[in-house]
């Protein structure tokens, strides 16, 4: 009796399950993500060849070519931290929607007495906020110095909070102490850089990056050039 010979077909992979599990990461990263709200301010930074990266606890001030500070902060805990601290210390309220816009800003230039007006504009209107004059830095009303002050005392707190941890867990901590670093306008007068230099060392901070874009055009938004002492 000859062998029935089976029809050959050619082999076909049901795509169906990946798809299925591409539109659920999809959905995930959507309903999970949380997105920054633009830059309240563009700078130009003078060019360099470094290609390092600051890391995500840096405290950064940004000076624009009118003099103007902005200050950030990168670690969204100790930025929500230091907002609650500066609220208590100036009187100044904010309410949950606020607080939770705070946490999307990576970076602002008003006084506090303003900061919840601005945090209630659209994205659109905080671009042309007025008065958006900066972060106040003198003498008389050195509000700059208080943010630092505040943010980096967070900052160390998770850090040693993170490095207790690893610690008692037996894992190898690699986390960095808080930075500080400066973006200033290629353009700007460095009279006005100077003013942070002084309110940095005045501090007792010596140390800190200063944030360059690559030569050649391409940029690098926290590449630090040279520690200043």
């Amino acid at each position: 009796m000859g062998k029935i010979k089976s029809a050959k077909h050619p082999p076909s992979i049901d795509m169906t399950p990946m798809v299925d599990l591409a539109f659920l990461l999809v959905t995930f990263f959507m309903l999970t993500a949380s997105f920054r709200m633009a830059e309240p301010v563009i700078v130009d930074p003078p060019s360099s060849v470094s290609d390092k990266t600051l890391p995500e606890n840096t405290v950064l001030v940004t000076v624009d070519n009118n003099g103007r500070a902005f200050f950030g902060v990168g670690n969204g805990e100790a930025r929500a931290n230091t907002l609650a601290k500066m609220s208590e210390k100036y009187g100044v309220k904010f309410n949950a929607d606020q607080a939770k816009k705070f946490g999307g800003l990576s970076s602002f230039g008003v006084e506090i007495k303003d900061l919840p007006r601005y945090l209630d504009a659209t994205e659109a209107e905080r671009l042309k906020f007025q008065p958006q004059k900066g972060v106040p830095l003198d003498s008389m009303n050195n509000q700059l110095k208080d943010w630092i002050n505040i943010s980096a005392t967070e900052l160390n707190i998770i850090y040693m909070r993170n490095k207790e941890q690893a610690d008692g867990s037996g894992q190898e901590f690699k986390g960095e102490k808080p930075r500080y670093a400066i973006k200033a306008d290629a353009k700007a007068k460095y009279i006005y850089v100077k003013d942070v230099f002084k309110t940095f060392t005045d501090m007792k901070i010596y140390t800190f990056n200063l944030i360059t874009s690559m030569e050649g055009g391409a940029s690098v938004p926290a590449a630090p050039a040279a520690a200043a002492h």
